[in-house]
């Protein structure tokens, strides 16, 4: 099974909506994601929480996880969102970076626009590796 990282400052918003997004429609048989951030907060964002949740993704346990070199070893890609240099090298790791907004501190309504560009991101991954599996959310 192969395992994608999506990878933020913080794990409190993009990273946490990526990997929402790709574990409710990937096939599970074929990958799966984790998320993770350089410098982990406390707990999801809260108007995340709420954004995921409009499109039936419940975020609300997820927690802010660090981001090491050891979980990105095991990784077959990983996917960053504003971490820049803060997130760890291994080579041999296919990393692709995604210049998006940080949610946080951001109205509900571009919270929104940032949930519905990473979802259309997540989707676009999922049909080029043909790892689709489930039907997308609303």
């Amino acid at each position: 099974m192969k395992t994608v990282i999506f990878a933020c400052v913080h794990n409190a918003g993009r990273s946490q909506i990526a990997a929402g997004f790709f574990n409710a429609r990937v096939n599970p048989t074929q990958a799966r994601a984790v998320s993770a951030g350089t410098h982990p907060a406390e707990s999801v964002h809260p108007q995340v929480v709420e954004a995921m949740r409009e499109v039936g993704i419940d975020v609300s346990a997820a927690r802010p996880t660090l981001l090491t070199a050891d979980m990105i070893g095991r990784a077959e890609r990983v996917i960053t969102m504003g971490c820049g240099e803060d997130c760890p090298y291994v080579p041999g790791v296919k990393v692709e970076d995604w210049p998006l907004l940080d949610p946080k501190g951001q109205s509900i309504e571009q919270v929104r626009a940032i949930r519905d560009e990473i979802r259309s991101r997540v989707e676009q991954l999922l049909a080029a590796q043909g790892w689709i599996g489930t039907t997308a959310s609303r």
